[in-house]
């Protein structure tokens, strides 16, 4: 049943609540997954995407029939990989050789794994790994080969930082180091889609050429999961942040959820946010050499969730509290938005950017640096998108562009109506249902409208029990054969 609290938000803020009724009613996939044509083992596969992925899962069944399988199965073995680098139940001299040889696993067939603990929220994939094996046999012999040198760079990267004694106990130390994690966990993931959308004739060969761009996709993405999971991480005794930045605020890392250093932990988050601020223009450099829609959805949706993340932590005191997500309905706009084509993309990232730029505390040591980072990310807007000024300084719009402007306007207005009438009725029937509940419980609302009434014209007593002035009068005269 819906809440009251979520009734209220959405009457304070209908554009969201459009937002997630355009999403949900009017989003049209690209390509659509054909259930009837999949074995069981490969229905099995989407499921555990289903169970292991809450933002990616949407976005992998919308792609190209070229990719889906692909992508679905190098997203699970992925997630495997990871769900045994992240199990600490697991003995370093079991999860070391498990790591470095993960690549080969996927030959071996009905090979499963169930020593994950008991509380590893992936663990079933893990216990069920033989369908992503199963399955992986089948896809092109170009898309195996992709997928098995990811896995094997990946997982000999997390080997070795299983095997640093060092980042286990006091985390990540300098930049240089937290970007070489982030490279080994988000950065090859990059790298092997970028490799797979070529394959597949989906994307630009010459971005292969410039791993610089297919880099900053991953980090981009990664750089901002760290930034905001800061209170999280430390609960479960993960440290990400590099002492090279946190030491620069506080003297201990615990010390940054200490109320007293709310404006130093704020400033660490700034300059957390700078790193991957610095790295917005790549990616989106990246998102224009794609070929085709569902390929760019599948890019370009993360990015955009991405840089609003970032501003919605951006001086946020409760990122040191609490996981802070962005809402529901700004979600579902950002969706809208980013399935479009790549100006509406910069549009976004230029809205964000300005967003932080607004909020940027000149007491900040970062506060130049965020700026310099926000006005580079316009820049590279400005050169691909150029604003067309007129001398006298009005934008220059053409007839047919001016007509669309207006007609997107009175649209606008119009589903601004349509959504008031719907909160309106909806209120409406909810109160009309409480109402009826209300009266099979016996409620006397001819009692209640009775002293309503009567107290809105004045009169004190209502209903023909109550005693009227001559009454009052004779019942306070007492008789004599009562005393």
């Amino acid at each position: 049943m819906v809440k009251l609290s979520s009734i209220a938000y959405y009457g304070i803020h209908p554009s969201e609540l459009r937002s997630i009724i355009q999403w949900k009613v009017w989003h049209n996939p690209v390509h659509e997954r054909n259930e009837a044509k999949e074995c069981e083992t490969l229905k099995q596969c989407f499921f555990y995407l289903d169970m292991t992925s809450r933002s990616f899962a949407a976005v992998i069944k919308e792609l190209h029939p070229e990719l889906l399988v692909p992508v679905c199965l190098f997203y699970l073995i992925l997630r495997g990989l990871d769900t045994i680098e992240d199990d600490m139940t697991i003995p370093l001299e079991k999860k070391e050789p498990l790591l470095r040889g993960f690549d080969t696993i996927l030959e071996k067939d009905g090979w499963t794994f169930t020593e994950n603990g008991p509380n590893e929220k992936d663990r079933e994939l893990c216990v069920h790994f033989n369908v992503v094996i199963s399955e992986f046999k089948k896809i092109k012999p170009a898309y195996k080969v992709i997928i098995k040198d990811i896995t094997k760079k990946m997982g000999n990267g997390m080997a070795d930082y299983a095997n640093n004694a060092e980042h286990n106990i006091h985390g990540v130390n300098t930049i240089k180091d937290y970007e070489l994690y982030c490279h080994y966990v988000a950065g090859l993931v990059g790298e092997g889609c970028t490799r797979l959308f070529v394959e597949a004739g989906l994307a630009n060969p010459a971005l292969l050429q410039k791993p610089e761009l297919m880099e900053s996709m991953g980090q981009f993405l990664q750089q901002v999961n760290i930034m905001r999971d800061i209170k999280e991480d430390f609960d479960d005794k993960r440290r990400f942040y590099p002492k090279e930045i946190w030491s620069k605020h506080v003297d201990k890392f615990e010390d940054l959820f200490k109320p007293e250093n709310q404006q130093a932990a704020l400033n660490c988050t700034s300059e957390m946010i700078l790193i991957s601020l610095q790295r917005a223009d790549e990616c989106l450099y990246y998102l224009a050499g794609l070929k085709e829609q569902s390929v760019f959805n599948f890019c370009a949706i993360p990015q955009a969730m991405a840089i609003a993340t970032m501003e919605v932590c951006f001086r946020n005191p409760n990122v040191l509290k609490t996981n802070v997500k962005i809402p529901k309905g700004q979600a579902c706009q950002l969706m809208v938005d980013s399935t479009q084509n790549l100006q509406m993309v910069c549009d976004t990232f230029r809205k964000y950017a300005r967003r932080i730029s607004k909020k940027n505390n000149p007491k900040d040591p970062n506060f130049l640096n965020i700026s310099i980072a926000c006005g580079k990310i316009e820049q590279f807007i400005e050169s691909i998108f150029p604003t067309q000024k007129s001398k006298g300084g009005p934008k220059l719009i053409s007839a047919e562009q001016e007509a669309k402007e207006k007609e997107e306007a009175a649209e606008a207005k119009q589903d601004m109506i349509y959504m008031g009438l719907a909160v309106f009725l909806t209120l409406f029937v909810i109160t009309a249902f409480m109402v009826t509940i209300a009266w099979f419980a016996g409620a006397r609302f001819d009692i209640a409208f009775s002293q309503i009434r009567n107290t809105i014209f004045g009169s004190g007593f209502a209903g023909n029990d109550l005693l009227t002035n001559e009454n009052l009068k004779n019942a306070l005269t007492p008789e004599h054969g009562e005393l």
